[in-house]
């Protein structure tokens, strides 16, 4: 169970569950959007299969696969999303909405605490592929 969330490696099996059981499960076809740069869906999806790619205002961002989450951004600052979420192939995903989630994290502290800890690492790896993305690697 905790494979299909394998980017949140703060998790629990028991997480995983209780994340399963509250979301509701989602296909895209490849060209879809998920998220639109923009428009408020206040929804976070955790991606189970298939290839989603991030486009911004000056092209396309990243990549994003199996065990990722998307949606992460604008659900931290309460805000709209910064980017568009495209489906490169069918994509499956469990869509966690945002006050259930909140409803959660009130219920479960802990579940909180390792999801917004596994969150921030995710981040902080986004942006280090960023910035060390053309800058070769020292020995």
């Amino acid at each position: 169970m905790s494979r299909t969330f394998a980017g949140l490696h703060y998790l629990t099996g028991n997480d995983c569950s209780l994340l399963i059981d509250r979301s509701e499960r989602k296909v895209f076809g490849a060209g879809e959007d998920l998220i639109q740069h923009g428009r408020q869906t206040k929804v976070l999806y955790l991606l189970v299969r298939g290839r989603v790619r991030i486009d911004g205002q000056q092209g396309t961002i990243a990549h994003i696969a199996e065990g990722d989450v998307c949606g992460e951004m604008a659900f931290l600052e309460d805000s709209l999303p910064s980017a568009t979420a495209v489906a490169e192939e069918d994509v499956e995903a469990y869509a966690l909405r945002w006050e259930m989630l909140r409803d959660l994290f009130e219920l479960f502290p802990h579940l909180a605490s390792r999801f917004y800890r596994s969150v921030a690492v995710i981040l902080s790896q986004r942006l280090r592929q960023q910035l060390y993305r053309n800058i070769p690697l020292r020995n």
